[in-house]
């Protein structure tokens, strides 16, 4: 059965997208630990971030480097941090998480936005990349 992630990637379930490619898709998570919170997926179901195939996995990082660039550029933080869990969805993922504190790379405090904020705050990131 289909991940949450891949019906996003096949767009059975809407997303705020902030960067894609042939690969590899970004979008904001709706149930952020602080604001511009950001998951990277490839778009080929792999459960694990370690099973991806090596040029993949390679090809993935990158993606996430150039949006961490893009919303550091967007969210005023002290850096972005990236966590790799992978037990809440079947699907590799990398969080990657605007930092001031480290509680925000925690999974306990979640912060609430509109979706008029998530809107624009995709944008946001997406006119920085």
């Amino acid at each position: 059965m289909a991940s949450i992630f891949t019906k996003i990637v096949q767009g059975e379930i809407p997303c705020y997208k902030v960067a894609e490619d042939e690969h590899y898709l970004a979008f904001l998570d709706v149930n952020p630990n602080a604001k511009g919170h950001t998951l990277c997926i490839p778009k080929q179901e792999v459960d694990k971030l370690f099973d991806m195939e090596n040029e993949a996995y390679l090809g993935l990082m990158q993606f996430a480097k150039k949006v961490a660039a893009g919303l550091e550029k967007t969210v005023p933080c002290k850096r972005i941090g990236m966590a790799v869990i992978g037990l809440e969805v079947p699907h590799a993922h990398v969080h990657l998480i605007p930092l001031n504190e480290m509680d925000e790379m925690r999974f306990q405090n979640k912060v609430k936005l509109t979706p008029e904020e998530f809107e624009t705050l995709a944008k946001n990131i997406q006119s920085n990349l």
